[in-house]
């Protein structure tokens, strides 16, 4: 049966979508993958026809609305505050939440779903993580009170762990269908007796379309230098990350008569200080390298050619072209996370013809010695035995290169949107109580 007050009404197949979350496309409002994630989301989903709406914690000197392509609308949330916190999208973060949650909903039920509505439309609205989730069940009660809540689908998104402590779960379970990104990100969730659905995170199809162009790799990688493994780690410096792992494999290969140089590009977090630290006391040389900002892999190539370090700190911006280059023009890219939901940068890597090294929690893509190098534990000679394998025997990491490609093709953007598809049918079906909308 269908819900109380709702009309027979033709439905576009084109639905129109609102993603919420704090982070975002402005360098501002990213701090993570989240970022990555709703920002190629939100643009494939237009690219195939949704008009789509995403309302983000973004730049405070940027315009509060940008449609950077057809069907897409940025909606920069929470300037006023941002204003007086400079620092990136959690800067004053209670008082963003606080703001997102009071001013969202309203927008969101009046000038998206109402329009919507009329014109016989369904929104799907979908937040990710806990900032989120007092402002989707605020949603939820707005449009029940309206007698809309027919009119709308709603989903919440759990990307990790972080936050679930604030969340007021009963409420979330009764206004949304609540998802995640992974079968381990689902098992945590079990735990709290919630069975989430699973709908992975993506990539663009241009990173596979588009790959770095090989001259430009193979200058690159000069410019690394004679030494063997070549290896990058690019990320947040965070214990969870087996940073210290990287370092104690880097160290092991030297002990074992190789030549490693590891480059790393991390954020401004504490634990990086430990990480250098660590580095130096295994009597690895540590060197900061500074470059231009730019598109143009000039300056980088400048900035490594000069490097005697054998451990490269990037302390400069990576531009996305830049930074996967690198991915491909080193013989491997430490993705070695100890607890990972997801695990993003492994297929970005695979997309850019590089070889991944994940752990073995959420990356469930990533085949052991078939499209990726697998750590299981967090000793530096387990992930040093592996890449001293990729160092002596070339062959292996041309059958990772060619298998990750592959594997990178089946988690493009076009098939979880396919895939999304279904799982927002399934869930239709369960609110009106049937799976087919028969006259």
């Amino acid at each position: 049966m269908r819900a109380a007050g709702a009309q027979r009404r033709k439905v576009s197949t084109h639905r129109p979508y609102v993603i919420l979350s704090f982070e975002g496309p402005d360098r501002y409002a990213q701090a993570g993958g989240l970022g990555v994630r709703v920002t190629g989301l939100a643009a494939a989903l237009a690219e195939y026809g949704h008009p789509t709406d995403l309302v983000f914690v973004g730049d405070p000197s940027l315009p509060s609305v940008e449609s950077p392509l057809a069907n897409l609308r940025w909606r920069r949330w929470c300037q006023w505050i941002s204003h007086y916190h400079p620092h990136g999208v959690y800067d004053g973060e209670d008082g963003k939440v606080a703001d997102y949650a009071a001013s969202v909903p309203r927008f969101v039920v009046e000038e998206i779903i109402a329009p919507a509505r009329e014109a016989g439309q369904r929104v799907v609205v979908m937040a990710e993580e806990w900032h989120t989730a007092s402002t989707l069940i605020a949603i939820d009660a707005l449009l029940r009170e309206r007698n809309w809540r027919d009119d709308a689908t709603l989903l919440w998104n759990a990307n990790n762990t972080f936050g679930f402590e604030r969340i007021d779960w009963q409420p979330l379970q009764r206004a949304a269908a609540l998802t995640t990104v992974s079968k381990y990100m689902k098992h945590a969730m079990w735990a709290l007796g919630i069975n989430a659905m699973v709908i992975p995170n993506g990539i663009p199809e241009v990173l596979i379309d588009d790959p770095p162009a090989k001259d430009e790799v193979r200058t690159l990688r000069a410019a690394l230098g004679e030494h063997a493994p070549l290896l990058a780690k690019v990320g947040r410096f965070d214990p969870d990350k087996r940073w210290m792992q990287a370092i104690e494999a880097t160290a092991v290969l030297k002990q074992w008569g190789m030549s490693p140089r590891l480059v790393v590009r991390g954020g401004m977090e504490p634990h990086g200080s430990d990480v250098f630290a660590h580095a130096v006391e295994l009597g690895l040389r540590v060197e900061d390298v500074k470059v231009e900002r730019s598109e143009d892999l000039a300056p980088l190539i400048e900035g490594l050619g000069r490097a005697e370090g054998d451990v490269i700190n990037l302390v400069s911006f990576l531009s996305t072209r830049v930074l996967y280059t690198l991915y491909a023009a080193v013989d491997a890219v430490l993705a070695n996370s100890g607890r990972e939901p997801f695990g993003l940068v492994g297929l970005e890597v695979m997309a850019a013809r590089g070889v991944a090294v994940t752990g073995a929690t959420g990356e469930e893509y990533a085949e052991p010695f078939g499209n990726a190098i697998v750590v299981d534990t967090e000793d530096g000679r387990e992930l040093a035995t592996y890449l001293g394998a990729l160092a002596r025997e070339p062959r292996l990491g041309k059958i990772l290169r060619k298998a990750g490609r592959r594997t990178a093709r089946r988690y493009t953007w076009g098939r979880v949107i396919e895939a999304l598809g279904y799982k927002i049918a399934a869930v239709d079906a369960e609110m009106r109580g049937h799976p087919y909308d028969q006259e």
